[in-house]
């Protein structure tokens, strides 16, 4: 598909948040590439094995999305800046319900399954939120810009 016009994206997004149903329609094909590009830029840093897949990512960061009925899109870059900090959500929510080195040791599995087991990444990931986290106390934009920046893949203008 080709780039979309990001003032007509802007323009369905707002239609979309003015409660105009068919804006969803319009909105899905259009920013499903975008929102995939991101998912995968997030799996990218995501250590071998992971259960969670780029496609899974992206459908539960879209149906979220979809449910905030009262949202109230700016433009492309507040809907993807949004998306991608969603996406960081998910993310971090599976790494801290995934059992710790300690409770994995006491499951019984393959060899195979024993040679990806590893929770390096996902307390990297911990601790990457935490880390954004308290940089956004002191100074919220600057934890906006490292995290769309470095996840969400936009650049300094969007």
């Amino acid at each position: 598909m080709a780039e979309q016009d990001p003032q007509e994206l802007t323009a369905i997004l707002q239609k979309w948040s003015d409660g105009d149903a068919t804006a969803l329609d319009k909105l899905t094909p259009v920013v499903y590439a975008e929102l995939h590009r991101i998912a995968k830029r997030y799996m990218g840093r995501e250590r071998e094995g992971h259960t969670l897949q780029t496609t899974a990512l992206v459908n539960e960061a879209y149906v979220r999305l979809i449910d905030w009925k009262n949202a109230k899109w700016e433009n492309r870059a507040h809907f993807f800046g949004v998306s991608a900090q969603l996406m960081r959500r998910i993310l971090v929510d599976f790494a801290r319900k995934r059992p710790s080195t300690k409770e994995a040791a006491l499951q019984r599995v393959s060899l195979d399954e024993a040679l990806v087991v590893t929770t390096e990444k996902d307390a990297d990931l911990v601790a990457l939120d935490e880390a954004l986290t308290e940089l956004a106390k002191f100074d919220e934009r600057k934890a906006r810009i490292v995290e769309l920046k470095f996840f969400g893949g936009l650049n300094v203008e969007e």
